[in-house]
């Protein structure tokens, strides 16, 4: 009994030094809760956007590919934002006053939360950077992208297609 205790548990640690993050969320499965700060202090549910199509984006600071894709998706989101479409940028690991500074800086108008201990990046199992999932209106995921560098096109076709044929960036 002793022996087989001792190999769970080295099973167990050895699982635990292999990697941190999570397997991400099923597509087609429901987003697990977010509950982290924005940039004022103020609490942001993903829950609390139920209803509309939310664009999860993790990135940071140093991440060239990150700051690249942001301009695209603040288009969309002054685009889109009137029909139900939302970016929720979640900072990694970063000093709060380095990101509010970058956002100033770039003129971001999208909602950021921090990401203070890497604990919701783990649970959504993002492993580099950057990493985004579309939320349908149900909270449901649709997409996990990553690798890929989101364009102003690329995200309103996944806005219309999970979100409602009335998406369009032409106004």
């Amino acid at each position: 009994m002793k022996r087989v205790l001792v190999s769970v548990v080295m099973v167990v640690g050895l699982l635990g030094l292999l990697g941190m993050a999570a397997r991400p969320p099923l597509i087609g499965g429901p987003a697990p809760e977010i509950v982290l700060k924005d940039l004022q202090g103020q609490e942001i549910r993903l829950s609390d956007l139920r209803g509309k199509i939310v664009l999860l984006n993790f990135w940071a600071t140093w991440c060239k590919p990150c700051k690249e894709e942001m301009p695209a998706m603040q288009a969309v989101y002054d685009k889109l934002r009137d029909q139900g479409f939302v970016v929720l940028a979640v900072n990694e690991l970063e000093d709060t006053e380095r990101v509010i500074e970058h956002i100033r800086t770039h003129g971001h108008t999208f909602p950021v939360v921090m990401d203070r201990d890497n604990r919701v990046a783990n649970r959504y199992g993002v492993v580099g950077l950057p990493a985004s999932f579309l939320v349908d209106r149900q909270g449901i995921v649709r997409e996990h992208i990553f690798g890929n560098l989101l364009t102003e096109e690329r995200i309103a076709d996944l806005v219309r297609l999970y979100g409602g044929a009335g998406a369009s960036l032409h106004r």
